[in-house]
C-alpha cells in the first residue's frame, strides 16, 4: 500500500488512498477476426463548449502521470429534469486548466485464453460500495492490447477506462411483433456494456470479467477511455487606442473562454463609449446579447484562435470585416493555441 496525493470526491467521504497494481487477464476470449487486428480510435468533438472541431494532434496536451494522479476527481451530478441523468463521473480537480477527454478504442476480442494485457493501478478506494478511481498504469509488453494500438498514445498511463462492451451480431428466430416462435432467420446487433467509470480496482476487474461469453468470431470489444489533458493556452495581447492613455495588456486565456468574459475577469475595460447599438441605434450596453456593439474589437493578429461569426455578428460587422464581437467570440477554436493581437474600442483607433 504506497500513500498517494489526496484526490477530490465529492459529496462521497471517508475514502482511503492506495495504489494496487496488476495485470488485468478477464475471460474477454474468442478468435479474433484476422482481416482486421488494428484498433480504430476516435475522439469526442468538440471536447467543451466553443472549442469546435478538433484541429490539431491532442496529444501534444498530455500530461505527465504524476499531475493526473495528483488531479483525477470523482464528481456526483444529479439528475437534471428533462436532462441526461446524473452519477458518478471522472473530473478534474483543477477545471480551470485542465480538462477530461474521451477516447474510444475498438478492437477484436482477444484469442481463447488470452487476456487483455492492461496494468492497472487503484488510486483510491477501500469503500464497500465500490466506488473509487482505477487508471491505467501501463501494457503488458507483448499483450494483447498493446499489439492492436495503431499509435502508444491510444492507451496511455494515467488513462481511466469508462467502459468496455461487447459488440457482436445475434442471429435468432424473429416473426411479427417480436414473436421469437415464428419467422425467418434475423441478424441483429448486440451491445453489452460493463460500466468501470469511478469503480475502485476490484469492482472495476469483477465487471470486466462478468461480461458474457463470445458466440461467434467476429465480436469486438469497445473501450470508453477518459484522458486528463491541458486545455490550450490564448495569449491575447490588448493594446487600448492612443488616445485613452491607457497600459496594455498580456492577457493568459484557455481555449473556451469567452473573450469578452476573460477580459473583464481580468480586469479590463471591453466597453466602448463611441459605440451604438445595432437594435436602437442608442448608447448602451447590452450584457453580452450580442446587440449593441460596444464590446467590439479589432483583432490585427490570430484571428483563427476565434471561433467563427455567426450571421447575426456578420451582418452587424459587415462594414469592418477584422471587428468581432467579443461577447460572441471564443478563444482556442479548434483547440489551437497561439498568441493573438487585438484593439480595444476601435471606434476611437
Amino acid at each position: 500500500v504506497v500513500a498517494m496525493a489526496p484526490l477530490r470526491f465529492r459529496l462521497i467521504p471517508q475514502i482511503t488512498f492506495l495504489v494496487r497494481i496488476a495485470l488485468l487477464l478477464c475471460s474477454l476470449v474468442n478468435v479474433p477476426n484476422t482481416s482486421s487486428l488494428s484498433s480504430n480510435a476516435s475522439y469526442q468533438s468538440p471536447p467543451f463548449a466553443g472549442s469546435g472541431p478538433r484541429q490539431v494532434d491532442m496529444n501534444k496536451y498530455n500530461l505527465p502521470t504524476d499531475i493526473i494522479e495528483q488531479n483525477w476527481a470523482a464528481n456526483i451530478i444529479p439528475d437534471k429534469v428533462d436532462g441526461p441523468a446524473g452519477g458518478i463521473f471522472l473530473g478534474s480537480q483543477n477545471d480551470k486548466e485542465y480538462f477530461v477527454d474521451s477516447i474510444t478504442l475498438q478492437m477484436p476480442r482477444p484469442p481463447l485464453g488470452t487476456g487483455l494485457g492492461i496494468e492497472l493501478a487503484e488510486l483510491a478506494g477501500g469503500r464497500d460500495d465500490g466506488l473509487g478511481i482505477t487508471v491505467v498504469s501501463g501494457l503488458v509488453e507483448g499483450g494483447y492490447v498493446g499489439s492492436q494500438l495503431q499509435s502508444s498514445f491510444d492507451l496511455m498511463p494515467g488513462d481511466s477506462i469508462a467502459s468496455i462492451s461487447v459488440a457482436r451480431s445475434v442471429r435468432g428466430i424473429t416473426g411479427p411483433g417480436g414473436n421469437t416462435r415464428i419467422g425467418n432467420l434475423a441478424e441483429k446487433d448486440e451491445v453489452i456494456t460493463a460500466k468501470t467509470e469511478c469503480l475502485a480496482y476490484d469492482a472495476t476487474v469483477d465487471a470486466i470479467v462478468n461480461l458474457p461469453p463470445p458466440m461467434n468470431e467476429e465480436e469486438n470489444i469497445v473501450f470508453k477511455v477518459k484522458r486528463l489533458r491541458r486545455k490550450p493556452i490564448i495569449t491575447v495581447n490588448v493594446k487600448y487606442p492612443p488616445s485613452e492613455n491607457e497600459e496594455d495588456a498580456k492577457l493568459t486565456l484557455f481555449a473556451g473562454e469567452n473573450l469578452r468574459f476573460g477580459m473583464l475577469v481580468r480586469g479590463l475595460k471591453v466597453n466602448d463609449p463611441l459605440a451604438k447599438r445595432f437594435d436602437t441605434k442608442n448608447e448602451g450596453n447590452c450584457g453580452a446579447g450580442g446587440l449593441c456593439r460596444t464590446c467590439s474589437v479589432s483583432v490585427v493578429r490570430g484571428g483563427n484562435l476565434l471561433s467563427p461569426q455567426k450571421v447575426a455578428e456578420k451582418q452587424m460587422l459587415e462594414d469592418n470585416p477584422r471587428w468581432r464581437l467579443a461577447c460572441k467570440a471564443f478563444v482556442g477554436y479548434g483547440m489551437q493555441e497561439g498568441d493573438m493581437t487585438v484593439h480595444i474600442n476601435p471606434n476611437q483607433w
